[in-house]
């Protein structure tokens, strides 16, 4: 789980510039729309909107931006319909990637993904032949200064979360998918802010990578997440602390 650990924290850097925000903006309101769409408007019902809303607040997104997104997706406004689809393939030295997309138009997200892929010295592959390699789980990154193991343990446990560990100043939470949204909701009311959290695919076993390896890696995956139909990415890459502060400096 380490390479994700690091992989969050660059793209909690990333997102601080107004690009990155807007983009991610554009993210979040196609996922507020097929939230709204599957379970309705009512955020006391539809807990997983409840969780996008609160994401969208969290990076600052205007509230008449949330407002129509969600009605958007309730019917209320004329809106496109978005197709959730994953992506399958390998990067650099052979890393796993899978990239989960919300496209309202697959003919075209497609090639574009592949190219990515290409470009980035990987390849797009056919659907399974890395899946098998990862779990799905919600991941919350939480610095540790903001709040006690002991403390986070009793609320995290208590929402339905499965374990608690502890990893380069932060805590990692992970859960199931299905109370991702109530371990959200959990941690929101009791004022303890994330790092990052989302659903990803947490890998089985990982790849260590070098310097080398882990900039051409970097490279693909940033140019993936940056892509407007892709929602989330993950990897199955490692890279070592010394690895990362050398990156860090360049």
């Amino acid at each position: 789980m380490a390479g994700h650990s690091k992989w969050a924290n660059i793209k909690h850097k990333k997102a601080a510039t107004d690009a990155k925000r807007a983009k991610s903006w554009s993210k979040i309101s196609k996922a507020i729309m097929v939230a709204a769409k599957n379970g309705g408007s009512d955020m006391d019902v539809n807990i997983r909107l409840r969780t996008l809303v609160a994401d969208a607040r969290a990076v600052s997104m205007p509230k008449d931006n949330i407002a129509r997104a969600i009605k958007k997706g309730a019917g209320e406004l004329e809106s496109v319909a978005f197709e959730e689809i994953i992506y399958e393939g390998y990067g650099p030295n052979g890393v796993a990637i899978m990239c989960d997309i919300l496209t309202d138009n697959r003919n075209r997200t497609a090639p574009e993904v592949k190219k990515l892929f290409e470009k980035g010295n990987g390849k797009l592959g056919a659907t399974g032949c890395v899946s098998y390699m990862f779990d799905r789980k919600g991941l919350f990154l939480i610095a540790t200064d903001v709040t006690d193991e002991e403390q986070l343990m009793e609320i995290a446990l208590e929402a339905g979360a499965d374990d608690i560990a502890t990893l380069e100043g932060h805590f990692e939470v992970t859960c199931s998918p299905d109370v991702y949204s109530n371990v959200s909701l959990a941690l929101e009311n009791a004022g303890i802010d994330c790092v990052s959290k989302q659903v990803i695919r947490i890998p089985q076993n990982t790849v260590d990578l070098d310097v080398s390896m882990a900039r051409q890696v970097l490279k693909l995956m940033e140019a993936l997440d940056d892509h407007d139909d892709v929602q989330s990415v993950s990897s199955n890459f490692n890279i070592s602390d010394e690895a990362m502060a050398e990156l860090a400096n360049e």
